[in-house]
């Protein structure tokens, strides 16, 4: 008698799904970037909570303003190689390792909607910022969450162990 485990595509593994998902993440990106740069004051702290403020800035680099002294035609090339890169590595993951799948369609939303900015305004608009009385760290915004939480998402399956069909 065999006795085999058969895995399940991840929803994300197949094209339309992770198409819509992408689609709609980089549409709530936008949105909330329109309204951000519409109504919030640039750079004037707007308290939320304590130690989380709204603080419009525009970023002229990559995801927590790294590279901000580039070309920004180098930005743009540098975006779209990763997105290809991702776009790659998510062809060639296994359908069922939905955690992968998953971080892929984050990361692409949060790269597409940092370049809708780049070619929209010549900027990434940024808002969201962690602080302390003493500390502050990047002011970031929707796409780079994507993009963070993506990585993470990769990372873990990366680490957790991965089930195997068995023949008994």
């Amino acid at each position: 008698m065999t006795n085999q485990t058969i895995a399940r595509p991840a929803l994300f593994s197949r094209p339309l799904p992770i198409l819509i998902f992408i689609v709609i993440a980089v549409i709530l990106d936008q949105i909330v970037k329109i309204a951000v740069d519409r109504y919030l004051p640039l750079q004037e702290a707007v308290p939320v909570i304590p130690m989380l403020a709204l603080y419009r800035t525009y970023n002229l680099g990559v995801a927590f303003s790294m590279l901000s002294g580039m070309d920004g035609w180098f930005i743009v090339g540098m975006r779209l190689a990763i997105v290809a890169f991702v776009l790659y590595l998510w062809r060639r993951t296994a359908k069922d390792r939905w955690l992968a799948h998953l971080g892929y369609a984050l990361i692409i939303a949060g790269a597409i909607g940092n370049l809708v900015d780049r070619f929209t305004y010549g900027h990434v608009i940024d808002y969201i910022l962690f602080h302390t009385e003493t500390w502050s760290f990047a002011v970031f915004n929707l796409a780079d969450s994507f993009i963070t939480v993506g990585a993470g998402c990769v990372i873990l399956d990366e680490m957790l162990p991965k089930p195997k069909n068995t023949d008994h």
